[in-house]
């Protein structure tokens, strides 16, 4: 089969990204507009602005990303673009896009599943991983642990009931005045910190062992801090943030080791941008490396909302036979296994 080459398009939130990938694994190029100092004024993503900025930059990123990857819309095969999850106006701007694209160039559609995009990153930059292998998916939006049984083939073990982890990050940050983004800055005011100063709670899902809760956890964090305000006592931000993050790292540990322990699985991942955590990386190591499983992490970089991940997923799709039509439409909850 001759190369297929893929431009891809993401912004389901506040990235703006085109990517170059060949044959899924093959990175030939990935632009990302990131609007964190837009929206960093207001503590959190304003989505009409969003899809504003979206407009602005989506021709940029495209042009730029197939001048890095020396090629023309003559030398593409495929668009691939992200159709959901996602903030609604956002996903609209790249779904237009790339419809237009395919129209006017007459190259086959793909629409991708944002969360099977951040799975895919995964592809790119570890050429042995394939199917079967379990995935652990932490972003701002989204926490998923996955069993990708084959290519385009996932089943969700579990997911979150109420907040994703890197949604905790961010309302913990803010209400220990560290502000927007969370995941960064509390990684790193924890460095200053104990882990073990605070002892936040580590919630469990009765009827569901796999699935997750972190909205009691941000309580607790809440809770605390309003406990010392009334007490008079002073509050150390760096054992808040420790104490935090290492609740939530020790579920996500736990939860991963159970599906392991279950599967007999050989393989693991991470992604998402919460996958982007040194603290979430390192004990995700260990754990594997006490199991013997492989254990799989992107690049920061591919961690994040970008376009490279979705052209990686895009190729799988279209060499299954997938393939989108013009009436494609942006689909803000789509869940995975519907795309």
């Amino acid at each position: 089969m001759s190369d297929v080459r893929i431009l891809a398009i993401e912004s389901s939130c506040d990235e703006t990204a085109a990517a170059v990938v060949v044959n899924g694994r093959d990175m030939r190029s990935n632009v990302i507009s990131s609007q964190i100092d837009l929206h960093t004024i207001y503590g959190g993503v304003v989505p009409e602005l969003a899809s504003r900025k979206h407009i602005e930059k989506i021709n940029q990123v495209i042009t730029q990303a197939l001048q890095d990857a020396e090629m023309t819309l003559a030398d593409i095969d495929v668009i691939g673009v992200t159709y959901g999850p996602g903030l609604v106006g956002a996903l609209l701007v790249g779904v237009a896009e790339a419809k237009a694209i395919s129209y006017a160039a007459k190259i086959p559609l793909v629409g991708v599943h944002h969360i099977e995009g951040h799975i895919s990153a995964n592809y790119i930059e570890n050429r042995d991983l394939e199917p079967p292998f379990l995935c652990l998916v932490v972003s701002g939006g989204h926490t998923h642990l996955v069993k990708v049984s084959d290519y385009g083939k996932y089943e969700i073990l579990g997911r979150t009931r109420d907040d994703a982890a890197g949604e905790a990050f961010d309302k913990v940050a803010r209400a220990i005045g560290l502000g927007y983004p969370g995941g960064p800055k509390i990684e790193k005011a924890s460095r200053e910190g104990d882990p073990q100063a605070i002892d936040f709670p580590r919630a469990k899902v009765g009827d569901d062992v796999y699935d997750f809760s972190f909205s009691g956890l941000k309580s607790a964090v809440l809770n605390y801090l309003n406990g010392c305000s009334m007490k008079g006592i002073a509050v150390c931000q760096a054992d808040v943030a420790a104490s935090f993050q290492k609740a939530v790292t020790d579920v996500l540990v736990a939860h991963a080791e159970r599906a392991i322990e279950e599967f007999g699985m050989e393989r693991f991942a991470i992604a998402g941008g919460v996958a982007s955590n040194g603290v979430i990386r390192q004990a995700m190591q260990e754990m594997c490396a006490r199991h013997d499983v492989q254990f799989y992490r992107p690049s920061p970089i591919l961690c994040t909302d970008n376009a490279a991940m979705i052209g990686a997923a895009a190729y799988y799709d279209f060499i299954a036979g997938k393939r989108s039509g013009l009436d494609l439409n942006a689909v803000p909850a789509l869940k995975l296994g519907e795309a």
